[in-house]
């Protein structure tokens, strides 16, 4: 393996966080299962990696702009199980002094919950709507090796990319489920996000070096056309500061989101409020590397810290990718 090798599996475990898909009516979000966290900006070598990603998350409370408890949804009750294969292919080519890469998920799970305190417990499960995106990366950083035997070397310095990314509606979907269970798969809307993302890894200081990645997507929908709702664009930011201890990366990821724009029925704003969603949710990350095996693994756990127009949550995912050539 190369010796930029360290920034790669990790970063291509394409592992958003379960709270903004839950945050507006039918809404969606680009990226993958679980989010974006560490070496968010760094693409792998040369070469075709795939994985499994895996994410389990509950919503126990539903709230309104202001973020008090919606008094008719007090007993509204979610749960969400997903898994994710995926697809990373870096090409063995440079464009403008960085790498181009593309990876693909296709979600499949299982959603079961209420709304109200009334209505019975339900599930229902299928393949989710399937994530593409395409980026280029370039790194500015130095590789030097690490402190500790046996792991990848360090890359110190900063790494940027750009991307877009698609979520295709093509998953399963039932405009009754989703409207009077709050339950789906699929979400039956488009949407297209351009993203930029940095990683940048400091000199050692604690250990092997001190990582902060983040990845900002810009959400833009098309409208439901089961329901004739639009769902207003969309601002997420995903994070992670971390530190490099050999094999091992640990610390605090999480994700901000919130809508620049009202959700709109036939096109008249929601009242009272354009039923903006805000989330924030933070917890933390442990990645490990697999180097004899060319491949790595991460498990995060998340919770929310804030909310507006959407749910609060906790939840865990788990992810891991190999190279295959």
């Amino acid at each position: 393996m190369r010796t930029k090798g360290r920034v790669l599996l990790a970063a291509a475990l394409v592992c958003a966080a379960s709270a903004p898909a839950w945050a507006v009516e039918g809404s969606t979000a680009a990226g993958p299962i679980g989010g974006s966290d560490v070496r968010s900006a760094m693409l792998p070598p040369p070469g075709l990696y795939g994985g499994i990603i895996g994410l389990a998350a509950e919503a126990i409370e539903f709230v309104d702009g202001n973020g008090h408890t919606i008094p008719a949804l007090r007993e509204g009750h979610l749960q969400r199980y997903r898994t994710g294969p995926f697809l990373v292919y870096v090409p063995d080519v440079q464009v403008l002094g960085g790498s181009i890469g593309v990876a693909g998920i296709v979600p499949n799970g299982l959603e079961c919950g209420r709304l109200f305190g009334g209505t019975p417990w339900h599930c229902f499960g299928g393949v989710g709507d399937p994530y593409v995106e395409v980026e280029w990366s370039r790194s500015f950083a130095t590789p030097r090796p690490s402190q500790y035997a046996g792991a990848y070397p360090i890359l110190e310095g900063l790494t940027v990319a750009l991307g877009f990314g698609m979520v295709f509606p093509f998953g399963a979907y039932n405009v009754t489920e989703a409207n009077l269970q709050g339950i789906t798969i699929g979400n039956n809307i488009w949407d297209f996000s351009p993203w930029v993302a940095a990683t940048y890894t400091t000199r050692p200081i604690i250990a092997d070096g001190t990582e902060i990645s983040a990845k900002f997507y810009w959400n833009n929908y098309l409208t439901n056309p089961a329901t004739h709702y639009s769902t207003g664009t969309l601002l997420d930011l995903d994070f992670a500061i971390t530190e490099h201890i050999g094999r091992v990366q640990l610390g605090v990821t999480g994700f901000y989101a919130f809508q620049v724009a009202d959700d709109r029925l036939f096109g008249v704003p929601i009242p009272p409020d354009g039923r903006k969603g805000e989330a924030m949710e933070i917890g933390g990350i442990v990645a490990y590397d697999m180097p004899e095996n060319s491949a790595s693994m991460k498990v995060k756990v998340l919770t929310t810290v804030i909310a507006a127009n959407t749910v609060k949550s906790y939840g865990a995912v788990v992810g891991f990718i190999k190279k295959f050539w």
